[in-house]
């Protein structure tokens, strides 16, 4: 039995200025997503629990919290970019551009704008990207930059990670 290997992500060298990466998968954002994540966060606003209170607003209904929208775009964003990073080391110009509603479906993508390898971790680089989140009709929600530190293929850090089974997977297993 041949063991196929799955996504393990980009490592530093796999980022090339200039890439865009379309994150693969859409989240449609419910109204319990938004209550539960005010809640998490102790976000105390009204716009965003409260349908009465919001219904008075400009908007007319509650808006999903921008912290939430970002952490779904940064969400997104993990299999194509950070998959192999191991610290964040800042995000910058946050742009939260058109209103998010509950049943609105987010989108990401990502422009890789700088890399450079690391002075003090041979072991990694650092990348800096534009993420931007579109809803279903195409309107820019959320943008922002990101910069991480991301590991080198053949870093020792991620080497071994899966543990060996004390008994092979094999075919007549039950």
């Amino acid at each position: 039995m041949t063991v196929k290997p799955g996504w393990t992500g980009r490592f530093y060298e796999d980022f090339e200025i200039g890439d865009v990466y379309r994150h693969p998968l859409g989240r449609t954002v419910t109204e319990a997503d938004n209550i539960w994540f005010s809640l998490l966060t102790m976000n105390t606003n009204q716009m965003h629990f409260n349908t009465e209170y919001a219904s008075k607003s400009e908007f007319g209904r509650p808006l999903v919290v921008s912290t939430l929208t970002v952490a779904i775009a940064v969400g997104q964003s993990v299999t194509d970019i950070t998959q192999n990073a191991f610290a964040n080391l800042g995000w910058d110009e946050i742009r939260l551009t058109h209103p998010v509603f509950a049943g609105d479906t987010l989108f990401s993508e990502s422009i890789v704008l700088d890399k450079r390898e690391s002075a003090s971790r041979p072991h990694a680089g650092i990348v800096t990207v534009r993420t931007r989140t579109l809803n279903q009709n195409g309107d820019e929600v959320c943008s922002f930059k990101r910069t991480f530190y991301v590991y080198k293929r053949g870093a020792e850090q991620v080497e071994g990670i899966f543990p060996e089974g004390r008994t092979p997977l094999t075919l007549d297993q039950e």
